[in-house]
């Protein structure tokens, strides 16, 4: 007998924003497993920042809906054991790295105690009592996966987290991201670094123009084409599928 599927932790079924120019990102539909990574791949402006905003309550579902862990996500609610990273990490800049997770531990003890763990987990336990706004771009980005890991969330939508990382520090996130979900982490995680996504995800979802053109398991959506580069461009050229 096969083992059970895991869990379905975030679903989407025809999910639209709609801004007030008159622009609609949608319908986005998919789900996303205990212990899976589901990359969103498309290009900067097609949708996918919008999808992790509506995922996480900071952008209206204006049609369709958007559960985790089977309970509707509403407009300025973040859902339980869920955390994420959109755009560039804002912090306090005239206080130090330690201190930004002091206050985004937010009091809980536990959370206080392992500040030094996730500092030495990011690589940043050298630079933790240096103030912000001395932080490289790579330096700020591994700060803010350092306070996602602080939040013992469930569910991680993490918005182009390579930006600033060089070539070691973007094998070292591929790394990390495996490990979190190996642990039972789900993580859907976007770039426009498609080689980077075909590296890390278990399932892909492809957006264009506020729309999925295709998506599944990462092995059987390549199939057929040289990498994800090719099969990207064919799509955007030809429509979903």
């Amino acid at each position: 007998m096969s083992p059970p599927e895991p869990e379905v932790r975030l679903s989407l079924a025809g999910a639209c924003h709609d801004f007030r120019a008159g622009r609609r990102i949608g319908p986005i539909s998919f789900t996303a497993r205990t212990g899976e990574i589901v990359g969103l791949v498309g290009a900067n402006g097609s949708g996918k920042t919008t999808t992790i905003r509506m995922v996480t309550g900071l952008a209206s579902i204006d049609a369709g809906t958007v559960e985790v862990g089977g309970i509707p996500v509403r407009y300025g609610q973040l859902p339980a054991a869920t955390t994420a990273m959109i755009e560039e990490p804002g912090f306090y800049t005239w206080a130090t790295g330690r201190d930004n997770l002091r206050l985004a531990a937010g009091g809980h003890r536990d959370r206080v105690g392992r500040i030094d763990e996730v500092l030495s987990e990011v690589g940043l336990s050298d630079a933790a009592d240096k103030l912000v706004r001395r932080y490289s771009q790579g330096m700020r980005q591994r700060l803010g996966l350092a306070r996602v890991l602080l939040s013992d969330a469930r569910l991680i939508l993490l918005d182009e987290p390579t930006n600033g990382l060089d070539p070691r520090g973007i094998r070292w996130l591929r790394g990390l991201l495996r490990s979190m979900a190996g642990q039972g982490v789900t993580i859907v995680v976007s770039s426009h670094l498609l080689h980077e996504l075909e590296q890390i995800a278990d399932t892909l979802v492809v957006v264009a123009a506020g729309r999925v053109l295709l998506s599944g398991d990462a092995a059987s959506v390549c199939s057929g084409h040289e990498n994800l580069e090719s099969l990207y461009l064919s799509l955007v050229d030809t429509g979903p599928r």
